[in-house]
């Protein structure tokens, strides 16, 4: 669970994240990753800690990026499943177990929630609307990837996934999803989608003009990185 700034609400948001993790039954924990807050979220979180033995605090003291903050959080995890899972809340987490489910209906080795399947149900502004249509026609067209959505923050990966494909994921802002994706595609792993509910919890959104022109830079040198260089060939 990566967060930056997110001290209004991070608390309650964990505390809804255990309630809901203690209803499946099985070991579990939550790694938070504060990505260089410059508010109290790190303070707040560190007292919720005291009491909460699966929390998992970790901070970087400079504000990094996304992607770098889950590679963190990953590198950090024990379990047989990885979760990625937004702090705001905007995706409950019990739609989790949907995941799961379809995980081991298909068998796949990846499951992500998207806004783009038929079942979702979505609550949030036109823009971003415009910009995850936008942004699934320049994904398809590059990559080919036999899937609608990369972006949606609410994923399951298989631990094998995650062994194989962090050590070749270079971006660290928001096309950090897309590179995994990607990678683990390439790879031969198999990745299926499932609806979510997505109701946003934010007044304002976060995605200026900047983060969009840095996701779509981020998403060409994947392209440039895989289709042309080769790198991620080369790890092999």
């Amino acid at each position: 669970m990566p967060c930056h700034n997110e001290a209004e609400r991070i608390v309650s948001n964990i505390e809804e994240t255990i309630r809901t993790f203690d209803e499946f039954h099985c070991p579990y924990e939550i790694i938070v990753i504060d990505d260089g807050s410059t508010d109290d979220t790190y303070e707040q979180v560190l007292k919720l800690k005291h009491n909460h033995k699966n929390i998992i605090l970790n901070k970087n003291w400079e504000n990094y990026g996304k992607g770098r903050a889950i590679k963190k959080g990953c590198r950090i995890a024990t379990g047989d499943f990885i979760v990625f899972l937004d702090a705001d809340m905007d995706l409950h987490p019990g739609q989790l177990q949907t995941l799961m489910n379809i995980m081991k209906l298909d068998n796949a080795d990846v499951v992500i929630g998207s806004k783009m399947h038929p079942n979702s149900v979505l609550k949030y502004p036109w823009d971003r609307k415009l910009i995850s249509r936008v942004y699934f026609g320049l994904i398809k067209l590059l990559f080919g990837l036999p899937i609608h959505d990369t972006q949606t923050g609410l994923k399951i990966f298989k631990r094998e996934v995650i062994r194989k494909v962090l050590p070749r994921i270079l971006v660290k802002q928001f096309a950090f999803d897309l590179e995994i994706l990607a990678n683990a595609h390439r790879l031969g792993f198999k990745i299926s989608e499932a609806p979510v509910v997505l109701n946003s919890q934010r007044r304002y959104d976060r995605i200026g003009i900047k983060s969009i022109y840095q996701t779509a830079w981020d998403t060409l040198a994947v392209f440039y990185r895989m289709h042309i260089l080769k790198y991620y060939d080369r790890l092999h």
